[in-house]
């Protein structure tokens, strides 16, 4: 980065853009193996924010291949690129005033922090949890059959490692639980942060970075 760019201080800040909304903005990030529901989970999590009004949008893997990170593979060294430009997109959308569900398999903890630090304190991870077993039996796609005769590389579960995350905002067991039950933890966790559900926005509820 040059030292000739200076950040461009908007007139209409962030505190602003959130009080017209009936939430707090934050950055909802879900990690877990392909397969897990992170993507489904994110749409079932935006259907009923939007039933409360919410301004809402959801980054999808697949999706931002497609154009913002098309340019990257599947190294470490990409991926790693590839979640730091998800978390200043995400960050973005937070300075928006908006709830931004980003479903990232973003399997390194390393990769995972540099997004929590960029985000700070609006940052929450979602770890959906589900097993190998479960997620190669949801492949409808055939990418696990695929890695596994080493068609695909770096294949996040079998020739690439995902790492657990140790201390998640919420775990959901996407394996187990139902997308209801799932998405109904997570809108209980936001009620309980205080990001939906008589939210004072006259102060900075939960530290949240204005």
């Amino acid at each position: 980065m040059t030292d000739n760019i200076v950040w461009h201080m908007s007139s209409v800040t962030r505190r602003r853009r959130v009080s017209r909304n009936n939430h707090r903005s934050v950055a909802l990030w879900f990690t877990g193996l392909s397969g897990a529901g992170k993507s489904t989970l994110a749409n079932a999590v935006e259907e009923q924010l939007h039933g409360f009004d919410c301004r809402t949008f959801v980054l999808d893997g697949d999706n931002v291949r497609h154009g913002l990170c098309g340019d990257l593979g599947f190294t470490v060294a990409d991926r790693a690129e590839n979640i730091r430009r998800i978390a200043e997109v995400s960050k973005l959308f937070v300075d928006a005033g908006m709830i931004v569900m980003a479903a990232f398999i973003s399997p390194f903890r390393k990769d995972r922090e540099i997004a929590r630090k960029i985000l700070g304190l609006d940052f929450i991870e979602i770890y959906c949890k589900c097993s190998l077993s479960m997620c190669e039996k949801r492949d409808v796609k055939g990418m696990y059959a695929k890695a596994r005769h080493g068609e695909i590389h770096n294949f996040t579960g079998i020739s690439s490692p995902y790492e657990v995350p140790e201390q998640p905002d919420l775990v959901i067991n996407t394996g187990e639980m139902s997308i209801a039950s799932c998405a109904a933890e997570i809108i209980s966790l936001l009620m309980e942060r205080q990001v939906i559900g008589g939210v004072d926005f006259s102060a900075r509820a939960h530290g949240a970075n204005f």
